[in-house]
């Protein structure tokens, strides 16, 4: 990336969250899920953890969320600490193309999904956490992994999301069952599903998620003790996943537009990592017609513009 003056990241998000409120196109919160359908859209916050342990944060960046998918990410890196490469034999690495939630291409592909970040994806990745443990245990497991790397034991998972979510999660339960037919999932589909709707659950702030990905940002090493959370080469890998998967079928929008590696939620959540340089998560309840943020959308792309985080950046000559 280019060398340039330090932006002013305090009185940059600050601004952010100024201009996100006085926006007009706030998209639509995501009703089929009961515990989102009440989420007032004009909620917006954004929080920063950069490289050096800053936290630059701003609007309502302290408000407990449903992250949804951007779970996945956390998940992904707990099943490749299970079974390394291994596991990308159940699950592809690529693009899907096709929303969220299809099933098409998963028979297409005979019970294989793209990407562990469509939900196919993420419910054989459940499967993968939940060997060894019951469901409780592996649900267990997934809380303790997050209050670590967010330094923070107060994050807790929304009982009621994940109720609302097992109540209308036919779909879901239709593609953990077209993978149990192909034998891509080993245990019982309701426990695989109990793992995935309760990791999808996690209630979590901007700055709570921010402190997240940390590790992510630094080649997979924990912050605060030291110790690999994963390999360097995962987290680089785990990254890419989020470039070119992390949005669904927006997601060469957003690296169109904002240009950094990203994981984004029907909740609003958008988890988004500059390698060696900050760890960034936005939050508005209202959705595009992907299924991603509207305002968290465009709040990432002024901040990769002001900032010049663009993983695109032409480095400058050594």
């Amino acid at each position: 990336m280019p060398v340039t003056a330090a932006p002013d990241l305090d009185a940059l998000v600050r601004r952010i969250a100024e201009e996100m409120a006085a926006s007009q196109d706030r998209g639509k919160v995501a009703d089929y899920i009961p515990g989102l359908a009440r989420v007032d859209p004009r909620h917006f916050g954004i929080a920063i953890a950069t490289h050096d342990g800053r936290m630059f944060a701003a609007g309502d960046a302290d408000m407990a969320f449903s992250i949804q998918s951007v779970s996945k990410v956390f998940a992904l890196t707990l099943a490749l600490g299970k079974v390394g490469d291994a596991l990308w034999k159940r699950v592809g690495r690529e693009p899907s193309g096709n929303a969220f939630n299809s099933i098409v291409q998963l028979e297409a592909e005979q019970g294989i999904p793209r990407n562990p970040f469509i939900n196919a994806g993420a419910i054989v990745v459940s499967d993968v956490v939940l060997a060894g443990h019951e469901p409780r245990e592996a649900i267990g497991e997934i809380l303790r992994f997050m209050r670590d790397v967010a330094g923070d034991d107060s994050i807790v998972i929304d009982e009621e999301v994940a109720r609302g979510e097992a109540e209308t999660g036919f779909r879901n339960a239709a593609l953990a069952n077209y993978m149990r037919a192909f034998g891509n999932l080993h245990h019982p589909v309701e426990q695989v599903l109990g793992v995935y709707f309760h990791q999808c659950a996690l209630a979590m702030s901007c700055r709570q998620l921010a402190r997240a990905g940390r590790y992510l940002m630094l080649e997979g090493q924990h912050p605060e003790t030291g110790f690999n959370v994963i390999s360097p080469m995962r987290a680089r890998r785990i990254n890419a996943l989020m470039m070119l998967c992390g949005h669904y079928d927006g997601s060469g929008e957003f690296a169109f537009r904002v240009g950094i590696p990203g994981k984004s939620g029907v909740g609003g959540g958008i988890l988004t990592v500059v390698p060696g340089i900050a760890s960034i998560a936005a939050w508005s309840p209202g959705l595009n017609e992907r299924g991603n943020s509207t305002l968290g959308s465009l709040a990432l792309e002024r901040l990769a513009v002001a900032t010049g985080w663009s993983v695109f950046n032409q480095r400058e000559p050594g």
